[in-house]
C-alpha cells in the first residue's frame, strides 16, 4: 500500500499522495518537461485535475484541451485521457479520485512512452 506524503517516482515525473479515503483519493502530480503520462483509462474512478503550475496539455478521448494554471479538466469514467507538460519547467496539478476503487492497479494503458502494459 502506498503511503501518504512519500514521492512516488515514475519516467515522467512524480506524485505525493495527499488522501486516501474510502471514497476518494487525492494525488499532488509533478510532470517532467516535454514529458506526457500514458493514454489510459479507468473502470472504477473519475478524476478532477486542478493545475497549480504550468500548462498542462490533456488529451481526452479524441480532444486536446489546454489547461492553464487555475483551470481545471474532468477526467470522466471510462474516458480515454493523459497529460503532457508543454513547458520547460515541471508542470504541477492536483488529482481528486472519486468513484468505488482507487488503486494503480485499475489502469488500463493503451499507449505508453516508457513500455509500461
Amino acid at each position: 500500500m502506498e503511503e501518504l506524503n512519500t514521492e512516488y517516482h515514475r519516467p515522467w515525473g512524480y506524485y505525493i499522495i495527499l488522501a486516501d479515503e474510502e471514497d476518494h483519493k487525492v494525488k499532488r502530480i509533478a510532470v517532467k518537461p516535454g514529458k506526457r503520462l500514458s493514454l489510459q483509462r479507468h473502470q472504477k474512478r473519475s478524476e478532477h485535475w486542478y493545475v497549480i503550475n504550468g500548462t498542462a496539455l490533456v488529451t481526452l478521448d479524441d480532444d486536446e484541451i489546454k489547461v492553464q494554471t487555475g483551470e481545471a479538466v474532468d477526467i470522466p469514467r471510462t474516458a480515454w485521457h493523459r497529460v503532457q507538460n508543454p513547458g520547460t519547467e515541471d508542470m504541477v496539478f492536483i488529482e481528486v479520485q472519486t468513484g468505488e476503487y482507487f488503486g494503480e492497479d485499475d489502469i488500463e494503458r493503451k499507449e505508453d512512452d516508457f513500455g509500461r502494459a
